[in-house]
């Protein structure tokens, strides 16, 4: 794998740490791994850009039942059974603050990049490409409620 640790790491923490604020989950990160491009995906996918001194994109992939619960959990406990309007907001919302905490740790590092703003899709057997970058995912699960998504990390430097 030849996208260095330190550029996966900023994702990891900066999940951790906003999930832990928002939804007051823990999480447990699964073994990362390279994917071969085109890749299928779940239902719900955010894609966010990043420019600067990385380019590419990070692309999160959410089963519709986790993005509800996710929705719930941003909004006090509020049952989420479809994704609605305000749903769809929360879910984009936390990835965007994920994404906006990630260009922080980064900035800190002396590594500098811009996030575009979310772009949320939702539908069956989406397949995603990546052209000519790797595309690294985390596989993040809350503790005890075995929901689980993937972040899929594709840059260049």
């Amino acid at each position: 794998m030849s996208v260095n640790v330190k550029y996966i790491n900023p994702f990891i923490e900066a999940s951790q740490s906003v999930l832990q604020d928002m939804c007051k989950q823990d999480l447990k990160i699964g073994k990362v791994y390279l994917k071969v491009s085109p890749y299928a995906s779940s239902e719900v996918v955010i894609v966010i850009g990043i420019t600067g001194d990385i380019k590419g994109q990070v692309i999160f992939s959410i089963s519709k039942d986790v993005a509800c619960s996710i929705a719930s959990k941003m909004m006090g406990g509020m049952e989420v059974k479809e994704l609605d309007e305000l749903s769809k907001s929360a879910v984009q919302e936390l990835s965007n603050m994920i994404l906006g905490t990630t260009a922080t740790i980064f900035y800190n590092r002396g590594i500098s990049i811009d996030i575009t703003p979310p772009s949320l899709l939702i539908g069956q057997e989406i397949r995603i490409s990546s052209n000519d970058m790797k595309t690294i995912s985390i596989p993040l699960e809350f503790v005890g409620t075995g929901e689980s998504f993937e972040i899929d990390v594709a840059m260049r430097e």
